[in-house]
């Protein structure tokens, strides 16, 4: 079985304090911390049992998982395994990326956010050049929020041509034709983002293919609907996957709206779906969607 994971385990502490996320500068104790890394751990184990499988694991912490040695050694562990084919994670690259040198680089692949104010830009870029150089997959992308047009700009300027630059719209924003323009000029993918995409009804691949899977081996199809269908470590949610359409009715994320069917994102980012890495640098002339509904 070919299958994709979505891992969000008990982590939510983050070593940034950006104004637009809930979970800025928050601490976990140290027995969260504790109760964090021997999820992770678990969850490792079994993917690292699970030869049958095909499996591609994508890391989606609340907080930053790459400054914390559990989250390095799972990667490196998991890159290196035969059937894993994509361990990717999301992170603002605030971690050194020395490690890197440990993992499978055709397996390994990050998707980091930058976050003007938060960390100083030559040192951001200087990773940024680092993973390059040692032949790391990697995207790189921005909230787009007003303020941070210009630093976005500078970034598309200094980042290797390759490297694509995504721009998430910001949450509860509404773009006119004309603040999307600049975005879309950056990033011409932006517009799917700048729209939440109608779901209700539509087949999607979570639940058949692509599943979430939080600390506990709770199974859900995706992170955005909390019904269960089982558990990872008695594989009572095997029987439980098939095609099934979207109950809700509308979604507004990347890493849920990336899985419907009736989008084609699955062509635009082939080979690179966890990571957020289109097969070929998107040109401006990719269409806009038109039937989503506008933020409200």
């Amino acid at each position: 079985m070919d299958l994709t994971l979505l891992y969000r385990g008990p982590l939510a502490s983050c070593d940034y304090d950006c104004p637009y996320c809930p979970f800025a500068k928050r601490r976990d104790t140290p027995g969260q911390l504790r109760a964090d890394r021997a999820a992770l751990e678990r969850f490792t184990d079994w993917a690292a049992a699970r030869t049958e499988d095909g499996l591609s694991v994508l890391f989606t912490p609340w907080g930053e998982g790459l400054v914390r040695s559990w989250y390095r050694r799972a990667v490196v562990r998991l890159s290196r395994l035969p059937h894993v084919r994509r361990v990717a994670v999301q992170t603002n690259l605030s971690c050194r990326t020395d490690w890197l040198s440990e993992a499978d680089p055709d397996t390994v692949a990050l998707w980091c956010t930058y976050h003007p104010g938060q960390t100083p830009y030559d040192r951001f870029l200087a990773k940024t050049h680092d993973l390059a150089a040692r032949g790391v997959r990697f995207s790189v992308g921005v909230v787009g929020l007003p303020e941070h047009l210009e630093h976005a700009r500078r970034l598309r300027a200094d980042l290797p041509a390759r490297v694509y630059l995504w721009v998430n719209a910001a949450e509860g924003h509404t773009y006119t034709d004309e603040e999307a323009a600049p975005w879309t000029a950056l990033d011409p993918l932006f517009p799917y983002s700048r729209h939440p995409h109608r779901s209700a009804g539509l087949p999607c691949r979570t639940g058949e293919s692509v599943v979430s899977v939080d600390g506990d081996g709770t199974v859900r199809r995706c992170h955005f609907v909390r019904a269960e269908l089982g558990n990872l470590y008695d594989d009572s949610f095997r029987t439980a996957l098939r095609p099934r359409a979207c109950p809700l009715a509308s979604c507004d994320c990347h890493i849920g709206y990336v899985h419907l069917e009736t989008l084609p994102l699955y062509d635009v980012f082939a080979g690179g779906v966890l990571e957020r890495i289109p097969a070929d640098v998107p040109s401006a002339d990719l269409p806009v969607l038109l039937d989503a509904p506008r933020r409200s």
